[in-house]
């Protein structure tokens, strides 16, 4: 398996997080342990697969 981590700082709080290429899976996962973010987007495609980001209203909410 392929992985690949890199150091990055969290879109969501700005503090420390990271960046899992996962290429065998073709994800990308972004993980944040500070504010519990979470976003993994498919490699081929673009498209986000699963995300979760506290402190953000959902689209999609009713």
């Amino acid at each position: 398996m392929s992985t690949t981590i890199q150091s990055i700082h969290c879109p969501n709080c700005g503090k420390a997080a990271e960046r899992h290429y996962l290429n065998s899976q073709q994800l990308t996962r972004t993980q944040c342990s500070s504010c519990d973010y979470l976003m993994i987007v498919c490699q081929r495609t673009g498209k986000v697969i699963e995300a979760y980001a506290p402190g953000f209203a959902s689209v999609f909410a009713s």
